[in-house]
This record gives structure tokens, C-alpha cells and sequence, in this order.
């Protein structure tokens, strides 16, 4: 059954088959949740837009009429909605996986998939949806007038590649299980770095004075990247390691989430100080960067 909460969690589900579609309201208001069905990614797109905090958690098919989930996907967040959204696909190769994560997805099932881990995945996104009731609302940290995010901001320090040491893989059910504990051992699940700290438990990036909420996969993103601190990651290290993917597979999509991640915590994020760029191997995480 659903978790304590002081109100019945609420959520939408975006599909078009209707049967699954009624399927899944069923069983969810079984388990005690308000379940609401939208049928294409734009009547979705409209329900999120008249009711911002109307639902705690979006179930969100990727094979939709119209505007399909990675569409719906990127249009929510461009527009500042960070409700945790998991995405239901019958695809199962890698690179539609990685299309979702960079779209925003905090989560992703594949097709057909067992009822109970369906609820296990809500049940920990709505660990996310607790703490966004909270959130300060993020402040984007503006570039220059007119730069794009992407022009220059994957050039930086050049290093020797260096093969940095295995560590055990982040688990794909609860990715935030586990290695946790080497980030900061004995204390919450909690990294500080100069004027900026990183809450894995609660998704939270903090630089002075501004909170920005993370998706699930750009925590484990910054996660895995400072456990291996100092030390050069290749982008195939962190695609087997933080999505358990072990097929060649294009890596770009990795190169959005370190663009995004700079915009949060580097001063400028086209000169980055904390996340550099290793030419021809993947990326490197610097704490304590060298006062410029």
C-alpha cells in the first residue's frame, strides 16, 4: 500500500492504450493512490500547466500520438516543472534509455514490467516529490546574453589518461543505494565542496545562496564523478558503472548532462573550474580547484 502521507499522493498517468491505461488507474487507486489518465503528451502537457503542483508523481509513456514522452519530457523541464516523472517504454535499447535520462526521466521501466516494482519505483520518486514541497524554486545561473549553453562548455583542462579504479555499479533499482557512503563516510549522504554541497538523499544541489533540484540520474551523474575526485572517468566507465549499460552505445548524451551540471555549479560555466573535460577520454572532477 501506499506510504503515510499527510494527503493521498497523486499521479498522472500518460498513456494512450486504454487499456493499460485503466489497468494502472486500477491498480494504483488500489494501492491508494489518485490516479488521473491523460491519453496524448499535449493533453498531459495542459493538465501540468493548468495544475503546477496538482500531482506528485507522472507515469509517462514514451509512444504517444502527437508529442511523444521525450518530447513531453524536455518540454516540462524547459518550463520549470521538476515534478519526479518516471518513464514507461517498450524500447529497450540503450540509446532511447539515455534519450530519456537526458530529457529529465528521474526513472525509467521497461515494458511489460511487474505491478509491484511499477509501485517500488513511485514509491521512491515520491521521496523526491517530499522534498520539492519544499524546494526553493531554482534560480538559473544566467550565461551571457545570447550564448548557447553548449558552445564551448565541453572544453577545458587536458589531461593524461589515467584508468581510474573500479567501483562496484551503482544499483539500477535504487541507484542511490550503496556507494553513497564513500562520499562522505559516517555522515548524511551529504558532499560539501567550498561554498556548494550536494545532497544525494534529497537530489539538491546548493551554490551560496541558490538551491537547484537535480533529476535522478544527474545525482548519480555528480555522484560517480566525485567518488572518483581528481581522477579522469571515460564516458564508457560512467555509462557501464551509473546506467549498468555494457553495449557500445553513443555517449553524447552523457556530454548534456555535464552541461547541464556545469550550469548549476560553475561560476561560467564555458570556463569550468570543478567538472573538466579530459580530450578524448570523458571527464574529470575537481573539488578544490587552484585559485585562478
Amino acid at each position: 500500500m501506499v506510504e503515510s502521507l499527510d494527503t493521498i499522493s497523486r499521479v498522472l498517468v500518460v498513456e494512450d492504450e486504454q487499456h493499460l491505461a485503466d489497468g494502472l488507474r486500477f491498480n494504483l487507486e488500489a494501492e491508494g493512490y489518485e490516479a488521473t489518465v491523460a491519453d496524448t503528451g499535449e493533453r498531459a502537457l495542459e493538465l501540468l500547466a493548468e495544475r503546477p503542483n496538482g500531482f506528485d508523481v507522472v507515469v509517462l509513456d514514451v509512444m504517444l500520438p502527437g508529442k511523444d514522452g521525450f518530447t513531453v519530457m524536455s518540454e516540462l523541464r524547459a518550463d520549470g516543472q521538476y515534478v519526479p516523472t518516471l518513464m514507461l517504454t517498450a524500447r529497450g535499447r540503450p540509446e532511447d534509455v539515455l534519450k530519456g535520462f537526458a530529457a529529465g526521466a528521474d526513472d525509467y521501466l521497461t515494458k511489460p514490467f511487474e505491478l509491484s516494482i511499477l509501485f517500488a519505483r513511485i514509491r521512491g520518486l515520491l521521496r523526491r516529490r517530499r522534498w520539492l514541497e519544499n524546494a526553493i524554486p531554482p534560480a538559473s545561473p544566467a550565461s551571457a546574453a545570447g550564448q548557447s549553453p553548449v558552445a564551448g562548455a565541453l572544453d577545458a583542462t587536458v589531461e593524461t589518461p589515467v584508468i581510474p579504479p573500479q567501483t562496484p555499479p551503482i544499483d539500477p533499482v535504487n541507484p542511490l543505494a550503496g556507494a553513497a557512503a564513500t562520499v562522505n563516510a559516517g555522515a548524511s549522504d551529504r558532499f560539501v565542496f567550498g561554498d556548494k554541497s550536494v545532497e544525494f538523499d534529497a537530489l539538491e544541489l546548493r551554490v551560496r545562496e541558490q538551491v537547484f533540484p537535480l533529476t535522478l540520474m544527474e545525482t548519480n551523474v555528480l555522484r560517480y564523478l566525485i567518488q572518483h575526485e581528481g581522477k579522469p572517468v571515460s564516458r564508457k566507465q560512467m555509462l557501464e558503472e551509473v546506467w549498468g549499460l555494457h553495449v557500445d552505445t553513443d555517449t553524447r548524451p552523457i556530454d548534456n548532462f555535464i552541461v547541464r551540471l556545469r550550469r548549476y555549479l560553475e561560476d561560467d560555466p564555458t570556463n569550468p573550474r570543478h567538472l573538466l573535460t579530459v580530450r578524448g577520454v570523458g571527464y574529470r572532477f575537481i573539488a578544490s580547484p587552484p585559485e585562478a
